[in-house]
């Protein structure tokens, strides 16, 4: 069976038990922190980070590297479109998503406690600017389920533990949120320490 090493806390490795969910792929889910890696999966991941997906021989390393071979080996339920162009346009966004948003999660959670307020202005001011844009579609820039929709969630299910609340200005974001966050492949993709950061 396939196999997925995931922090129970990390919303990167969230991201990725969110897509297994929503493409209704089976694998069994491993707690990266209390689960050891074989050698043969230490030796092919050089960052020592989760998530790594284990299928056979093969082992990934990198949520977006999984999540794009799983949406191409699984057809159900596709992440990304089938058109080039809009293909490309989802994968910009992305990219700004995880430069702008997730690579502020080191700052956001603590372990960089000088740039903890600046980022959270930063996460907060930026939620609030798009917020026309979470209102605009039923999902995220697009009338259907994405991948970007897979990104999102799990840092807005985190609003409550960084303690960012978001101005009423801002309320398109939380009516996704919460749109996102019914979605019984959202609840299934939750580890126990996810479900206890909201109330």
């Amino acid at each position: 069976m396939m196999v997925l090493y995931s922090d129970p806390l990390c919303p990167l490795c969230h991201r990725t038990r969110f897509a297994l969910a929503e493409k209704g792929i089976a694998a069994s889910i491993r707690n990266s922190r209390t689960d050891p890696w074989s050698e043969e999966v230490s030796a092919a991941v050089p960052y020592g980070t989760s998530p790594v997906l284990v299928e056979r021989d093969l082992v990934l390393f990198d949520s977006n590297i999984i999540i794009d071979y799983l949406d191409a080996r699984f057809l159900q339920a596709p992440l990304y479109p089938s058109d080039p162009a809009a293909k490309a346009q989802l994968k910009l966004m992305l990219y700004r998503l995880d430069r702008d948003w997730y690579s502020l999660w080191d700052a956001l959670s603590g372990l960089k406690k000088t740039k903890m307020a600046t980022a959270k202005r930063t996460l907060r001011e930026d939620l609030t600017v798009l917020a026309p844009l979470f209102e605009a579609t039923p999902f995220f820039m697009s009338d259907t389920f994405s991948m970007l929709d897979c990104s999102l969630a799990p840092l807005l299910w985190r609003l409550p533990l960084l303690n960012i609340t978001l101005p009423s200005s801002a309320s398109a974001v939380d009516t996704y949120a919460k749109r996102l966050f019914e979605r019984p492949s959202f609840q299934t993709s939750l580890t126990n320490e996810e479900r206890a950061m909201r109330p």
